[in-house]
Order: structure tokens, then sequence, then C-alpha cells
């Protein structure tokens, strides 16, 4: 078949498949004209999931009717006046939009600039039906109907108006974000979504209220402040805490000079940030704001501008790796407060039976010595009350010495108590009480000392001092995960791990890294073989040291159902006041839980 041009309503609707793809795009590239159009209130109204219909009205420049006219033709554009793609600074650039939605749906434009006269134009898939004056205010409304309903085939692959209408939202929050100096209003039939008024200015200050605005309080309560400028580079916005965490990474809102983006490299930046604080399958909530020079970065590498391409792509991620990981070591120990929150729910005030209210002795402790399980008594008492009645208190192990006053005042997690089913430590501050998962906080502290003991090693050259277990221990396996491991023993030597393979499906281990104590041997190598499966041939561990450190560090911890002495928790406690991230094991899970103590007297009805 010979060559041929293509019909101008086919070559538009060719074009509309990669602009307009479902509703939200539509909405989308509307909105994003609104806002260069220099709008300070922006209103986005859809029907049926923005399927059926959807409106974006807008109080910017607006347009004369030559300009309207010429608004609807391939490649028309106001935002390249100097024909310059290496620095844009426009939200829009190609001037495809609106011939684009215009080519697979009813378009009306009604617009009017500020000293002009309000004028309408009407494109009906490719055909202008309507041309003429309008009642209009300043700005210009932009409505799409009938969307794909002369192109059935694409029409059939559009989601459910639930769906649809989600994608639509998300793109408005998203863009809303961006824009804090702009008010925007959501309404889906009749039903008003979001009711965003706009901020004095983008200043930093109004981005985190309608960060808060849009996500929630709660976010911006469980999240930590990013700022961190480097060579003309600016990064800022909120990271959540690793315990804020999510199933999916759909809550990432990252954005370069105000755009919204879904970049690979970006996304890859902020998995590396957390890499070592969250479980493989748990997402971080952030919110990022990168501002860079716009010949720094190439926005005309997709046909949704989602996707952005960098100068120095390597300077890009260091930059966000290390502001992000700044941001989460200033916040020390601190963890998610949603647990303690909705633990307080779970209390329930339940009435004394008969029979224990008649019958004051207590058969759990016996009359005779205590229990193994209270050996160590329980600190939970400085001092029994003197109205306890004579026969309960003759069972009660007996009260451990008072703790120093200063102990609540001087130290934030506070004085150890007790120990709770041999795997919770209590701790008490001065308005609070503190509840310590004991083996999640110390698999933290045993990752962040064997991190530092890698870094000690590579700067001196060496590698992480080992202990040479007493008597070799062969530890089983399937020939091909024993294969895989000991195709590693020079990088795991490094590490503090000496291993050999043994014969084909064993390996012997003769040493483990001196800092991890006694650990279990067996269950360290077999997750070592699944985390060698998961990383594949091509990384080396030292490409994934913080992922193989966090396996040893869980195999080296205090486990629960351990019994403590109150000098162990204590020091426990101690080294986590001091010891970065301890705020969460390394799993994303929080390693304490504080209880106020207004909490407490509300659960006693003192308030």
């Amino acid at each position: 078949m010979p060559i041929r041009r293509l019909p101008e309503t086919l070559i538009n609707r060719i074009a509309a498949g990669e602009v307009v793809e479902r509703p939200a795009s539509a909405a989308k590239e509307l909105v994003e004209n609104a806002l260069d159009s220099g709008a300070r209130h922006i209103r986005v109204v859809l029907l049926n999931g923005g399927i059926d219909g959807l409106e974006v009205a807008d109080d910017g420049i607006g347009m004369a009717p030559d300009q309207l006219r010429l608004a609807i033709e391939r490649h028309a554009t106001s935002k390249l006046p100097d024909g310059d793609l290496s620095a844009i600074a426009t939200m829009g650039f190609r001037g495809e939009a609106l011939p684009s939605i215009g080519s697979v749906a009813t378009l009306s434009l009604t617009s009017r600039a500020a000293n002009g006269e309000g004028w309408e134009l009407v494109v009906d898939n490719g055909r202008i039906i309507a041309d003429g004056p309008a009642s209009a205010a300043p700005g210009t409304v932009a409505r799409v109907e009938g969307l794909f309903a002369q192109v059935p085939a694409r029409r059939k692959f559009l989601k459910s108006p639930r769906s649809e209408l989600a994608v639509c939202h998300d793109h408005i929050r998203r863009l809303a974000m961006a824009n804090p100096q702009v008010g925007f209003v959501l309404e889906h039939e009749g039903r008003r979504l979001l009711n965003l008024p706009p901020l004095p200015d983008p200043s930093p200050a109004s981005s985190l209220a309608r960060l808060a605005a849009i996500i929630g309080a709660d976010f911006a309560g469980n999240a930590v402040a990013v700022d961190l400028a480097r060579d003309g580079l600016h990064l800022a916005g909120l990271a959540g805490l690793p315990t804020w965490n999510r199933g999916v990474a759909d809550h990432q809102y990252l954005f370069v000079n105000r755009r919204p983006v879904r970049d690979r490299l970006l996304v890859g930046a902020v998995r590396g940030a957390y890499q070592d604080l969250l479980a493989r399958d748990r997402h971080p909530v952030v919110a990022l704001f990168l501002d860079v020079p716009h010949d720094f970065v190439d926005v005309n590498v997709h046909p949704a501008k989602t996707e952005v391409r960098f100068q120095d792509a390597a300077m890009v991620r260091g930059m966000i790796v290390s502001g992000l990981r700044r941001a989460l070591d200033e916040a020390g120990i601190r963890a998610s407060s949603r647990v303690a929150a909705s633990a307080l729910s779970a209390f329930v005030a339940e009435p004394m039976t008969a029979a224990f209210a008649a019958e004051p002795q207590m058969p759990a402790f016996g009359v005779a010595a205590p229990p193994a399980a209270f050996a160590e008594p329980p600190r939970l008492f400085t001092e029994l009350p003197p109205a306890f009645p004579p026969a309960f208190a003759a069972h009660m192990p007996a009260p451990a010495a008072p703790a120093p006053q200063q102990f609540p005042q001087q130290y934030a997690l506070g004085a150890a108590r007790g120990q709770i089913a041999a795997t919770y430590i209590v701790a008490e501050t001065a308005d609070a009480l503190i509840i310590v998962d004991q083996h999640a906080a110390h698999e933290r502290l045993t990752l962040e000392r064997m991190k530092k003991a890698l870094q000690d090693a590579a700067l001196a050259g060496g590698a992480v001092p080992a202990q040479a277990l007493l008597v070799p221990e062969v530890v089983e396996l399937d020939e091909i995960a024993a294969g895989r491991i000991a195709a590693r023993a020079p990088e795991l030597a490094e590490l503090g791990l000496d291993i050999e393979a043994f014969g084909s499906t064993a390996i012997l281990v003769r040493a483990t890294p001196a800092m991890l104590g006694t650990c279990d041997v067996r269950g360290l190598i077999t997750d070592l073989g699944d985390d060698l499966a998961a990383f594949g041939k091509a990384l080396s561990l030292k490409e994934r040291l913080d992922a193989v450190a966090a396996t040893m560090a869980c195999h080296g911890s205090v486990r629960a159902g351990r019994q403590l002495s109150v000098a162990e928790m204590n020091a426990l406690l101690r080294e986590m006041e001091i010891t970065p991230h301890s705020g969460q094991c390394n799993h994303g899970r929080p390693t304490w839980v504080r209880l106020a103590k207004t909490d407490i007297e509300k659960l006693f009805g003192r308030r």
C-alpha cells in the first residue's frame, strides 16, 4: 500500500489517544490551562465520574475570539514565546490538549478577557458548530460532554464511574497541593468533594497548610519537615514517619517545579531513603516538592507529562535520599502517634465478678512462693495503697525499690517499672505511661550498631569484627539456595559472617558478626538465602547492605518471651533515646507507644 497523508480528523484522534486517555486526563489538561492563565479560583464539576460531562471554570486572563479559534488548532500555544523546549516554565506547552479533546467529545469554550467581550466556541468531535458572542464573566469556562461517544472502541475501555471519579479526584488533589495560592472546588453531581480556599502566597507555611487540608491533619502530625538546598536545587515538603505507612505507593505525592509527576527515579529514591525503615510490602507517605532550574529538567519526555528527565539524575537521587534521611534522623525516637490513640478504644471498664469480690484470695499466685513467671517481681507499683485488703496484699509480689524521682524528668522514655508477657517493657515518665516492644526495639538498636560497624570497617578498609563459633554449625538448605549463599561467601565475610559450602546442600558457618552475640544461626542463613534470591544476580551485597544488615539484626536481637531485669530494661530505654530511628523497627512498626496521663484519667472517669 502506498504512503498517504491521514485525514486531519484522524490525526487529531490519534493525538487524542496520547493526551486524553480518560476523563481525568481531560480534567487535568483543562486545570493546567487554568493555572497557566493566572487563575486564583478554579472550579471543577463532574457528571457520572466525568464520563458524561465535566466543566472547568477559572478566573484567569481569558481569551479574545481570535485566540479562542487558535486554541483549538493543533500545536497552537501561547506558552513558548521563544520556541525553546529546553526551559519550559508552564504546565502546558504543546498546544494539543484542546484540539485533542475536541476531536473525541463536544468541547465548549466560553471566555472573556478583562476588557473584552464574551465569546463562545463549540467543537463537536472535530467540527466547529458554534462561534459567536456569549455572556461570560472574566476568565474561561471549558465544558466537555460525551467523551468518546463517537469512538466506542475507546469508550468501552473506561472504568466504572466510581473508578473514573477516583482518578479525577487524585489528579485535582495533586494539582491543588502544588498550588496553594489557588482556590480549588471539586463537585460531583451536586456533592462537593474538595473546597480549598486560596492561601496568601506559595510560601512553605502555605504549602504545609494545603497539604494538611488535603492529606489530613493526622498525616501532618505524623510527618517531619524536609528542607534541603544544594547547587541550585531545593527539596521541601513532608515525609511521613516510617510507622505511618501504607500498603500501596499511591500516597506518594511528588512534584518537580510544582508539576505533579510519577517518575521512576523519584519513586526509587524515596524507596531507597526508607529502605531499612520499612517492610518490603509497605510504602511511605510523602509529599515532596523539588524545585530546579527550568533548563535542568526536560518535561517533554512523556505525552501526559508525568515523567521527567534530569540533567544530573544521580545528583537528584542523592539529594532526595539525603534530604529524607536527614529529616528522619532528626525525628529521633519519635514514632507515629496514631497507635496509642487507636488503642484507647480497646480499654473497657468491666465490673468485678461476684465470686472474685466475695473471695479476695488469688489462686493464680497461690499461697506458696510465686511461680517462675514472677521470680522477678513486677515494677508496676512502688508501694501498695494503704487501703488494700490484707488478704489481697498477702498474696501480692514484693514491691520493687522506689525508682529515683529524677528518672521521669531526666529521660524521654522514663524509668522501667516492669514487664508484661515477657515481651513488653512498661516505663513511666512524668506525664505518661510508655510501653516498649523489647524485640522490635533491640532489633533497631542492633541494626544501627551494625550499620555503624559497616561504615567504620569501610573507612578502615577491613571487615566487620567476627566471633568464631565454638563448634561450627551446619545449616541444611536446598541446593539452589546453598549455592547462592556460597557464591557470596567473600562478600559475607566482609560483614563478619564466615561461611563455606559443605557439600551441595549445606552451608558451614564458622563465625558470625561479633555484635550479634548469640544469634539464631540457622534462621539467619535461611533468611539470607531468601534475601539473595530477591536481590538477583546483578546486585552485590554492598548495594543491598541495609537489607542484609536488617536480616542479621533480626536474628541477633532480644527475643519476645525473654525475662529482663530492671537494669536491662533501663539500659535498653537509654540506648533507644540516643539511637536514630529507634521509634520504629526494621519493618516500619512502632517500637514504643505512649499513653498520656490525661488519657489514663479519662479511662477512669477522672476527666
